[in-house]
């Protein structure tokens, strides 16, 4: 396991990071690309309001139930190329469909860009005649925050939640006062408090960070669907799973919170390469399987 990751640690530190947002996009959709998606997946592009979207189906899945994704990148990258590979198992595991969406990106489109572009795919969804006890959300790193803020909105404005949250390595408190980010910043080759403070910035564009519509670490979480928290013990966003597994927790929301020894930030996203992010997908597709079956029947 751990020289899997020590290839993977290798993989990212064989360049500097980039400085423009072009150069850094495409370097996220190279690095999360890298392996190819399951071949027997159909992946299918549709319109969600203007946005680019993507469904995907594996032979044999339940169509009538749905996982809405949203990536990460720290609201400034990511896409669905970026992340297909990964939406495409989860769906094939827990044997149900995929949306992903490719929410407008800060700094061109700071809050609440995406936020509006995660809601609306929402609308598209139960416009499409799906219960919402038939969807899931769920989405990693600055996706997890979307996530969550997503289920506040609709919790807000009196709508029906959906059948459960997946939340991998979640980005929830732009304050960055996790004591994570500096403890364990020798072992994490993806995420440093100075590259977070930058992607911060851009996506804020000026608010607040400790307002809890974009640091969900803070909000009323009540009445949110039962939630899975996924994080690696390598990471500097530990601290950010961990304390709103306990804030969801505090708040009477059915929360599972796994921490997988030596993972590092999204390693779901390569499972391809990691016998953990393997395990970490199948778990996860379980859990997603047993939470439709509940609600659903």
């Amino acid at each position: 396991m751990a020289s899997e990751i020590d290839e993977l640690k290798q993989l990212f530190s064989g360049q500097p990071r980039p400085a423009s947002w072009a150069e850094r996009r495409q370097r996220m959709d190279d690095i999360c690309a890298i392996d190819p998606p399951p071949d027997d997946v159909v992946f299918t592009p549709v319109d969600v309001e203007g946005l680019p979207a993507e469904w995907s189906l594996a032979p044999g899945s339940d169509a009538t139930r749905v996982l809405l994704y949203f990536h990460g990148g720290g609201y400034c990258s990511g896409s669905i190329r970026s992340h297909r590979a990964m939406v495409g198992s989860l769906g094939k595991q827990a044997g149900i469909r995929t949306l992903a969406i490719g929410y407008r990106l800060a700094p061109e489109h700071p809050y609440p860009a995406a936020l509006e572009d995660a809601l609306a795919a929402w609308r598209f969804l139960r416009a499409q005649g799906y219960a919402a006890q038939a969807i899931a959300i769920g989405g990693d790193s600055a996706g997890g925050n979307l996530t969550l803020a997503t289920l506040i909105a609709l919790r807000e404005a009196g709508e029906e939640m959906p059948a459960a949250a997946w939340l991998v390595s979640p980005w929830t408190d732009l304050t960055m006062s996790g004591a994570t980010l500096d403890t364990k910043a020798a072992v994490d080759p993806l995420i440093s408090r100075d590259y977070l403070v930058g992607l911060a910035k851009a996506f804020l564009a000026g608010r607040d960070p400790r307002d809890p519509a974009v640091s969900p670490l803070f909000a009323d979480l009540a009445g949110l669907p039962p939630t899975l928290v996924q994080v690696g013990s390598s990471e500097g966003l530990l601290d950010d799973a961990v304390g709103i597994a306990r804030a969801l927790g505090a708040a009477e929301v059915p929360v599972v919170l796994e921490v997988w020894p030596l993972m590092i930030h999204a390693w779901m996203v390569w499972a391809a390469r990691l016998a953990d992010g393997r395990a970490g997908l199948a778990r996860a597709a379980d859990w997603l399987r047993a939470q439709f079956a509940l609600r659903t029947g």
